[in-house]
């Protein structure tokens, strides 16, 4: 028997870090606007009889195997630790294989980890029958991912891997819901380009930094959280009428309030493609997930992308060429 699952990373574009509870609490209409893209993550499970653990990660080329599943929970430090605590979640009664593959580069801030999360947690899911459903898996993958980096974490990164597509996320006193927002994916591919800059980060320690000060009432966080939302509810509004020059507009104000937030959000190289991309076509751009390097987007003109991708790579930045991925997590099982 093998199950294998896949799931799609994603783009945030606005709203980021008011997921984390209990900030969006503080801010009427809170929203997060991302949309998902054909970057995945994948894995499989194969069940063993003589009862070992056997973790793999292919794109970080490293392997650990442990004797039982009892010898895996007791140790202290893991090498994969993601793997890990899913399986140590879920316990199956029989040895196992699970293999994993990320096509995010390390710390692009397009949410590889929270992807892989949902991949896994879903195929669990279906090889022993949990019966969780999709908003639970969130649920799941949201506090392991937490355990491991033991800061909170956000929820909107789990929604593209589980529904794909261009997504508002609410985030209400009553729950929080994922709402497709109908905008003609090709119109939004031909004006995205996605650059890596190659400099690692640490997302839950950047947002929890943030999230501090903003629970020990920073006025000038919260007023800047305040101003974030109203973005984020505007800029869903722009997507769904596909005003490009409102959009654009306010992903420039995204990004200038991120930066006031947190100074650390941005670096040289990404000031630099920034600034150097307006000439090309580039109208808006903002990095992705935390920052402090990793992933940027690009909101271009049609037409321009070409140009844009080539002064971002002259630069020093690599282009991740990406599509709007369609759908979310796909699970299979072959007996």
């Amino acid at each position: 028997m093998r199950i294998t699952s896949q799931s799609p990373c994603r783009v945030d574009l606005a709203g980021g870090t008011l997921d984390i509870w209990p900030l969006y609490l503080h801010h009427v209409n809170a929203v997060t606007v991302n949309f998902a893209i054909d970057r995945y993550t994948s894995c499989s499970v194969v069940p063993r009889n003589d009862g070992q653990i056997v973790l793999r990660s292919r794109d970080l080329a490293t392997e650990e195997t442990f004797a039982s599943l009892d010898e895996m929970k007791a140790a202290k430090k893991y090498k994969l630790p993601l793997l890990a605590y899913a399986v140590s979640f879920f316990a199956p009664e029989t040895g196992l294989e699970l293999d994993s593959h990320s096509e995010a580069p390390a710390g692009a801030g397009i949410s590889g980890s929270s992807s892989l999360l949902i991949t896994i947690c879903a195929a669990f899911n279906k090889w022993l029958n949990a019966g969780y459903s999709i908003e639970k898996l969130r649920e799941l993958a949201q506090n392991i991912e937490a355990q491991i980096i033991r800061v909170p974490t956000g929820c909107q990164d789990y929604y593209p891997a589980m529904y794909g597509g261009i997504s508002a996320i609410e985030l209400r006193a009553d729950g929080i819901r994922r709402v497709a927002i109908p905008l003609d994916p090709a119109d939004l591919e031909q004006r995205t380009v996605l650059a890596y800059t190659g400099e690692p980060r640490n997302s839950g320690i950047n947002n929890w930094e943030v999230t501090k000060l903003h629970i020990d009432g920073d006025r000038k966080v919260h007023k800047n959280f305040d101003q974030i939302a109203a973005i984020a509810h505007d800029m869903r509004l722009a997507l769904e009428k596909a005003d490009w020059l409102e959009t654009a507009r306010l992903l420039r104000e995204e990004w200038s309030f991120r930066k006031k937030n947190a100074p650390g959000i941005t670096t040289d190289l990404i000031e630099n493609l920034v600034a150097t991309t307006k000439r090309a076509g580039a109208v808006g751009a903002k990095v992705c997930g935390a920052g402090g390097g990793g992933c940027v987007f690009f909101l271009v003109e049609p037409g321009t992308k070409e140009k844009v991708a080539a002064v971002i790579e002259r630069e020093g930045g690599q282009v991740l060429p990406v599509k709007v991925a369609p759908g979310g997590v796909k699970v299979k099982m072959v007996k």
